[in-house]
C-alpha cells in the first residue's frame, strides 16, 4: 500500500509529459524556434525590448512631427497624453526629439542584440559577426578546386587555396611507408596517415595550433617514442569510425576544417620502381633512398580501386592542380590509380600541373620541367594536364651553394620543348627562400594567388 502512492505521482507525472510532448509537436518548429531567443540567460529579451521601444518611439515622433495627433484611429488610447506634450512643447521640437530618442534605442538595442549573439558564436573571437559572415559567404562561392599530391607540397598549397574558396578537395597519396606512418602501417594495418594529417591541419581554421598538436612528435614511451599525435589521432579515428574515409570526414567535423581532405584509394598499396641500371625497388621511402634513375614506376596491387569519392569531386571540379612535390613519391603515385587519371583526362576544366623549384636526389637528378610532364604523360598514357606553373626568379647565391652540396639544382626551364608538347606555361615568382638557412619552398600565398589568376583568365 505504501507504494500506490508514489505509484499515482509517477502515474501523474508520465501523464503530464505526454501531454507537454503533445503539445510540442502541435507547435510549428519555426515558432519553436523563435521562441528559443526568448529564453534565460540569452541577454537578447531586454535588448529586443529597447529596440521594440525605439520602434514604438520613432513611429511616434514621426507621428507628432506631421501633426496626426491627436487623431484616435493612428494614436488610439495615447492620443490624449500626445495632445497634451504637443500642448506642453511644440511639435517641431517633441517630434524630432522623440525620433532621436527612437532611434537611438533602435540602433542601440539591434547592436547589444548582435553583440550577444557573435558573444556566443565567437567568445574569444575579435572580428565582427558580419565580417565572418560575409568571408563564409564568400568562401563559400568560390570554385570546386581539386588538389593532388602529398608530401608538405600539398599542405602549402592548400594554406594558400582556403583564403579563396572553401570549396576545395585534397586528394592524397596513400602510398608512404616511412617513418611514423610506415610503423603505423606495419603494426596496425591501417593506411599511412601521415600526408592527411598534414592536409587536415592545413585546411583547419585554427592552422597554427593545430599543426603543432599535430605535428608534435612523442620523445618518450614504450612504443610511442617517434610517433606524431596527428597520425595517433587518425589511426584511433580510423579505427572507431571503420575505415580511414569515415575517419578524416569525422576528424574533418571537429577540427572545422575547411573544404575536403580524401585518400585516392583506400587499398593498401606499395610502390615499387625499375632503376635504369636493372635495378627493381619496393617501398616509396626507398626508393629516394636508392639513389638511381628512375626508368619505371608502378604499385602493387597494380590497378587500385579510386575512391568514389575522389571520382566525384574531379568530376565536378572547376580546377584541378597537381603538385608541388616529390614527382615520383608525391605526385604520381596518385595517378597509378586508374580511376583517378581516366576521371582526370575526361574532364573539360583548367588543369595546371606546379612543377617543382629544385631537382630531387634519387628522383628527378637533372630534370627539366619538361622531363617532369613526360613522367606524368608516360604514367597517364597521354597528355591531361594542359598548363605547368614553374619558378620564374633563380635562387639567390646562398641557397644554390646549400643545393649543391647536396647535388640539387633549379629545374631548367626549357621553354621550347614546353611548347612543342603543346603545354601552356606560367612563369611566376611563387617562391620563398630562408635568408639564413637558404632553403627554397613554395610560397603559400603567392601561389594561390597565381593559380586563382591563371583560373580566373582561363
Amino acid at each position: 500500500m505504501s507504494g500506490s502512492p508514489i505509484k499515482n505521482v509517477l502515474r501523474k507525472l508520465g501523464l503530464e509529459r505526454r501531454k507537454l510532448s503533445l503539445m510540442s509537436q502541435k507547435t510549428p518548429r519555426r515558432v519553436n524556434r523563435w521562441f528559443k531567443w526568448l529564453s534565460p540567460g540569452l541577454f537578447i529579451k531586454r535588448w529586443l525590448l529597447i529596440s521594440l521601444t525605439g520602434a514604438i518611439l520613432l513611429s511616434l515622433g514621426l507621428a507628432i512631427w506631421v501633426k496626426l495627433t491627436p487623431i484616435n484611429r493612428l494614436i488610439g488610447l495615447l492620443s490624449q497624453l500626445l495632445e497634451l506634450i504637443t500642448r506642453l512643447i511644440p511639435s517641431y521640437v517633441s517630434g524630432p526629439l522623440a525620433v532621436i530618442i527612437g532611434l537611438f534605442l533602435l540602433l542601440w538595442g539591434q547592436s547589444r542584440t548582435v553583440g550577444s549573439i557573435t558573444e556566443a558564436l565567437q567568445p574569444d573571437s575579435d572580428q565582427e559577426l558580419v565580417d565572418v559572415l560575409l568571408t563564409h559567404r564568400r568562401l563559400n562561392r568560390g570554385p570546386k578546386i581539386v588538389a593532388i599530391g602529398g608530401g608538405t607540397g600539398l599542405s602549402t598549397l592548400l594554406r594558400g587555396l582556403k583564403q579563396y574558396s572553401a570549396n576545395i578537395t585534397a586528394i592524397v597519396t596513400v602510398a608512404d611507408d616511412g617513418g611514423s606512418s610506415g610503423r603505423l602501417r606495419r603494426e596496425i594495418g591501417v593506411l599511412p596517415p601521415g600526408d592527411i594529417r598534414n592536409c587536415l591541419a592545413a585546411l583547419a581554421d585554427e592552422e597554427k595550433l593545430l599543426t603543432e598538436l599535430f605535428q608534435y612528435r612523442f620523445k618518450a614511451g614504450d612504443g610511442l617514442s617517434g610517433h606524431s599525435f596527428g597520425n595517433l589521432f587518425l589511426t584511433v579515428m580510423t579505427e572507431v569510425t571503420g575505415d580511414l574515409e569515415r575517419a578524416i570526414a569525422a576528424s574533418s567535423k571537429v577540427l572545422a576544417v575547411r573544404g575536403k581532405v580524401l585518400p585516392a584509394t583506400l587499398t593498401d598499396v606499395c610502390l615499387w620502381a625499375e632503376l635504369s641500371d636493372g635495378r627493381m625497388i619496393k617501398g616509396e621511402s626507398k626508393i629516394t633512398e636508392a639513389n638511381g634513375q628512375i626508368s619505371l614506376i608502378g604499385c602493387d596491387p597494380p590497378n587500385p580501386t579510386a575512391l568514389p569519392a575522389a571520382v566525384k569531386a574531379i568530376e565536378e571540379a572547376d580546377c584541378i592542380i597537381i603538385g608541388p612535390g616529390s614527382l615520383y613519391t608525391s605526385v604520381i603515385p596518385n595517378l597509378l590509380v586508374p580511376g583517378i587519371r581516366e576521371a582526370i583526362a575526361k574532364v573539360k576544366v583548367p588543369r595546371i600541373y606546379i612543377c617543382n623549384i629544385m631537382t630531387e636526389v634519387g628522383e628527378t637528378d637533372n630534370y627539366t620541367v619538361s622531363d617532369h610532364l613526360r613522367a606524368i604523360d608516360q604514367v597517364c598514357g597521354q597528355r591531361v594536364f594542359d598548363a605547368v606553373l614553374a619558378q620564374k626568379i633563380s635562387p639567390s647565391e646562398l641557397a644554390l651553394k646549400r643545393y649543391a652540396a647536396e647535388n640539387c639544382h633549379p629545374v631548367y626551364l626549357d621553354r621550347e620543348e614546353v611548347s612543342r608538347m603543346g603545354c601552356f606555361l606560367v612563369l611566376a615568382n611563387v617562391m620563398s627562400e630562408n635568408e639564413i638557412t637558404g632553403y627554397v619552398r613554395h610560397d603559400p600565398q603567392r601561389l594561390a594567388r597565381v593559380l586563382v589568376r591563371w583560373f580566373s583568365e582561363s
